[in-house]
């Protein structure tokens, strides 16, 4: 279970729930709840997210 920070709680707390997304920005992150008070709680990972790879072009034959 993916842990993040509560400011209603002000602790951290494992998160319930989770989500994992893709921000507007192409980072990842995990959205859930606060197992205590029920808090949404959005902790932001590392590293963009990958696209899938586009398949090459066929090429065109020369003659």
């Amino acid at each position: 279970m993916p842990e993040g920070y509560c400011v209603k709680c002000k602790a951290k707390k494992e998160i319930v729930d989770a989500v994992e997304e893709t921000m507007k920005n192409g980072r990842k992150a995990i959205k859930g709840k606060c197992p205590t008070c029920g808090t949404v709680m959005f902790k932001i990972l590392g590293g963009k997210a990958t696209a899938p790879a586009a398949a090459p072009a066929p090429a065109k034959p020369t003659t």
